[in-house]
C-alpha cells in the first residue's frame, strides 16, 4: 500500500469536467460552426502555480490546444471551434508553472525591495534551461537576455528586468510540460445544423392524391412541395415507402379483416415485391423516387424516411431467415404486441438470435441502401424494442463514414431508456411534450430538456400529434388549440414537427377517450382538401419564418421562463441571443375556450433595456407592435381571435 502512494501520487487534481457524459461513456453533441467551451475545477497542494490548455482534434487529426483561463475559485475554461461535421476528442492537461510561480514571487520581492542573489539565479536557472523548449531564434534571445542579467550586479534590478523584459514572456510560452496531469479523453459528435434546427412535416404518400379516392404516387408527393415548402419546413419525413405485407392485413380502423381493396398498414412491411429495399409498386419506381429526392431538395427539403425493423408475414426475410425472429414452441412466429394492442400483420426480430451478425449487418445494409439514394434521415420506429447495442453500433458506424446522416428516436417509453437512446448516438429524440400541457407540465419539463444535463445529448422534438397520438387537448380545443400548441412546439424547442393534417385541425377520434385517429391513414388511402377556409398553411408560414428570421430561436439551451402572476392558463417565455442582439418573446393562451388576461413579468434588463425606458414589441404572427416599459406589461388574449403573441423585442431609435 505505501509504495503504491509513493508510486501514484499527484500534485495537481482535474475534476468536474463540463461537459462530459456518464465518465466520457458516451460523446456530447453539437452541431458544425459551434464554438466548444470546457470548463473544469483544476487545483493543487501548496502555493504554486499551475497552467492548463484544452486539447482537441477531429478524429483521426492532429492534435491543437487552447489555453484555459482560470475565471472563478480554481474553476477553468477554454473554447475551440468545431469547423468540420464528424467526432472530435478533447482533453485537458495541466502543468506545475514553475517559471510563473518564480516570476510571481519575484514581483513580491521586487515590490518589498528584497530580492537576494539566489532569488535570482533560480529564475536564471529556470531560463536557461527552457532555451531547450524552444524555436532557436527565441532561444537566442533568451541568451542575450541572460547576458544582460550578468551586467546587473544588484540581484534588485536584476528582478525588475526580469518582470519587465519580453524574454519572461517568451519563456512562459514555452514550459515545462515533461510530467503534466491529464485527464481522459472525451468526444463530442458535431452534426448538420439541422440536427439542432429544423421543422419536419410527415405524410403518408398514398393519402396526397389530388383525386378523391385514387392511390397517391411519389409524383403526387412532387406535386405537393410547393405548399409544404411554403408553410415553411425544411424536413419532410415519409411514412414507410415499402411494399404491405398480404397476411393478417389491418382494414380501417385497424379492424382484423381488410376488404379485397383496403391497402393495410404501411408498418407491416415487405410481400412477394421485396421487404426493406422495395418499393411498395403502387407508390412508384426507384426513377421516381429519386425525383422525388431531387424535387425536395429544390424546394429546400430534406427527405426522411421510417426505418422501421420489422416484418409482416410476407417479407422474404421470414422464408430466408426464420432464426431472426421470435419461434415459439409449435414453431410458428411470434406476431408483435403491445397489451392491449396487438399487431398481429408484424413480426418482431431478435436481435440476440444466434446469427444476430449477419442480421445486425443486414439491417445496416438497409440505412446504406436509402442513404446510396440520396436519403441522409432516418425516423426509427419504437427504437426501444431493439437492441441498445445495436444502435450505438449501428449508428457510430454510418455517422464515421456518412457523419451528416440524422437519426430521430420515436421512443415514447420510460424517461431512462430515452435518455439512452440519444446518448447511444440518436441526434433528435420524441418527447413528452404531445401530454404536457399545463404552464407547470410545460415549464417543469421543458426546463429539464434545454437546462439540465440534457441539453448536452437530447435534442427534443416537439410533436403536437403524430399518426399515433391526437390528444385530447385537439379533441376537445378545436383550432384555438391548434394554434396554440403548434406555437409551442416550435418556440419551445428548435425542433419539432406535425403531422399532415394538422393544418385542416382534424381532431375527430376514433372513440371517445381514444388518441387514435377516426380513418387514419395507417390504414386507408385518404384525400385531404387543402382549400378549406380554416386552413392553416399561412399561420405556420408566419411562425416558420419567424424561427428562420430569428437567431434566437434557433439556440436550444436559451430558454427562460416569466411570471404571468395568479394566472395559470397564460405562459410566457423568451429566447435571446448571448450577444443580445436578438430577443423573442412569446405569450400563449393555453385555454382554448376563454379569454384569459395578466400582467407577465419580462426581465428587460437582461436585454440591455434600461429601467426608464421604452420598449417596442412586434408581433410576428399579425404584425402589430406595442410600446412597453419596465418589468410588467399587460397582455390579453382570444383564443378565438388570438390565442398567441410571438413578439420580437427591440429599442426604441431615437
Amino acid at each position: 500500500m505505501t509504495s503504491q502512494i509513493f508510486s501514484e501520487s499527484k500534485q495537481i487534481i482535474i475534476e468536474r469536467v463540463t461537459p462530459e457524459l456518464d465518465g466520457g461513456r458516451y460523446p456530447v453533441k453539437r452541431v458544425v460552426g459551434d464554438c466548444f467551451e470546457v470548463q473544469a475545477d483544476i487545483f493543487r497542494d501548496g502555493h504554486d502555480l499551475i497552467a492548463a490548455a484544452l486539447l482537441y482534434r477531429p478524429v483521426g487529426g492532429e492534435w491543437q490546444e487552447v489555453p484555459l483561463l482560470k475565471f472563478d475559485n480554481d474553476r477553468w475554461r477554454g473554447e475551440f471551434p468545431l469547423h468540420t461535421l464528424g467526432r472530435y476528442q478533447y482533453t485537458i492537461e495541466a502543468w506545475n508553472d514553475r517559471f510563473g510561480t518564480w516570476l510571481h514571487d519575484m514581483e513580491k520581492r521586487v515590490q518589498a525591495a528584497q530580492v537576494a542573489d539566489s532569488d535570482v539565479l533560480e529564475g536564471v536557472a529556470l531560463a536557461e534551461e527552457s532555451r531547450s523548449r524552444m524555436p532557436e531564434q527565441f532561444a537566442v534571445l533568451i541568451g542575450k537576455f541572460l547576458a544582460r542579467l550578468q551586467n546587473l550586479p544588484d540581484p534588485l534590478e536584476a528582478g525588475r528586468l526580469f518582470l519587465n523584459d519580453q524574454a519572461s514572456q517568451i519563456i512562459a510560452t514555452y514550459p515545462d510540460r515533461s510530467e503534466p496531469a491529464s485527464y481522459a479523453t472525451l468526444e463530442i459528435t458535431v452534426d448538420p445544423l439541422r440536427a439542432q434546427f429544423s421543422a419536419w412535416y410527415e405524410l403518408f404518400p398514398r393519402s396526397q392524391s389530388r383525386v378523391p379516392g385514387q392511390v397517391g404516387t411519389f409524383r403526387d408527393v412532387i406535386e405537393g412541395l410547393p405548399r409544404i415548402a411554403t408553410m415553411g419546413f425544411d424536413v419532410l419525413y415519409l411514412s414507410p415507402i415499402h411494399p404491405i405485407g398480404r397476411s393478417n392485413r389491418k382494414g380501417p380502423n385497424n379492424t382484423l379483416e381488410a376488404g379485397p381493396n383496403d391497402p393495410g398498414s404501411p408498418w407491416a412491411i415487405g410481400n412477394e415485391n421485396g421487404g426493406h429495399k422495395a418499393i411498395e409498386p403502387s407508390l412508384g419506381t426507384f426513377e421516381d423516387f429519386a425525383d422525388l429526392v431531387k424535387a425536395a431538395d429544390e424546394h429546400g427539403l430534406q427527405l426522411a424516411l421510417d426505418f422501421a425493423i420489422q416484418c409482416s408475414p410476407d417479407h422474404p426475410y421470414v422464408k430466408e431467415h426464420p432464426e431472426w425472429f421470435f419461434v415459439r414452441p409449435d414453431g410458428t412466429i411470434k406476431y408483435a404486441e403491445n397489451p392491449p394492442k396487438k399487431y398481429q400483420d408484424i413480426y418482431p426480430i431478435n436481435f440476440y438470435c444466434e446469427n444476430r451478425e449477419a442480421l445486425w449487418n443486414e439491417l445496416k445494409s438497409i440505412v446504406e441502401f436509402w442513404i446510396e439514394r440520396g436519403v441522409r434521415i432516418f425516423r426509427v420506429d419504437n427504437p426501444h424494442t431493439k437492441a441498445f447495442a445495436f444502435w450505438e453500433w449501428l449508428i457510430s458506424d454510418i455517422k464515421t463514414r456518412y457523419p451528416e446522416t440524422l437519426f430521430l428516436a420515436e421512443a415514447f417509453t420510460r424517461p431512462k431508456i430515452m435518455r439512452l437512446l440519444a446518448k447511444a448516438g440518436f441526434s433528435q429524440s420524441y418527447t413528452y411534450f404531445t401530454w404536457r400541457n399545463t404552464r407547470a407540465e410545460l415549464t417543469e419539463y421543458l426546463t429539464e430538456l434545454t437546462r439540465s444535463e440534457m441539453r448536452e445529448y437530447y435534442r427534443g422534438n416537439l410533436w403536437p400529434n403524430t399518426p399515433d397520438i391526437l390528444h385530447e387537448a385537439l379533441q376537445q380545443g378545436g383550432l384555438p388549440a391548434f394554434k396554440s400548441r403548434l406555437v409551442l412546439a416550435a418556440t419551445l424547442s428548435t425542433v419539432y414537427g406535425v403531422y399532415s393534417g394538422y393544418e385542416l385541425s382534424i381532431n375527430t377520434p376514433v372513440r371517445p377517450g381514444s388518441e387514435e385517429y377516426l380513418n387514419s391513414d395507417k390504414y386507408q388511402v385518404n384525400y385531404y382538401d387543402w382549400s378549406q377556409p380554416h386552413y392553416l398553411g399561412d399561420y405556420i408560414r408566419r411562425i416558420n419564418q419567424g424561427r428562420q428570421n430569428n437567431r434566437a430561436l434557433q439556440l436550444y439551451d436559451n430558454l427562460h421562463f416569466h411570471d404571468t402572476g395568479q394566472n395559470e392558463q397564460i405562459m410566457a417565455y423568451s429566447k435571446w441571443t448571448p450577444e443580445k442582439d436578438n430577443v423573442v418573446l412569446a405569450v400563449v393562451n393555453l385555454d382554448p375556450h376563454n379569454v384569459q388576461e395578466t400582467w407577465i413579468g419580462v426581465p428587460y434588463w437582461e436585454w440591455g433595456i434600461e429601467a426608464n425606458e421604452q420598449y417596442l414589441v412586434t408581433d410576428l404572427l399579425t404584425d402589430t407592435t406595442y410600446t412597453w416599459q419596465g418589468e410588467y406589461n399587460y397582455v390579453r388574449l382570444d383564443p378565438n381571435l388570438q390565442p398567441a403573441h410571438l413578439f420580437v423585442v427591440s429599442k426604441i431609435v431615437q
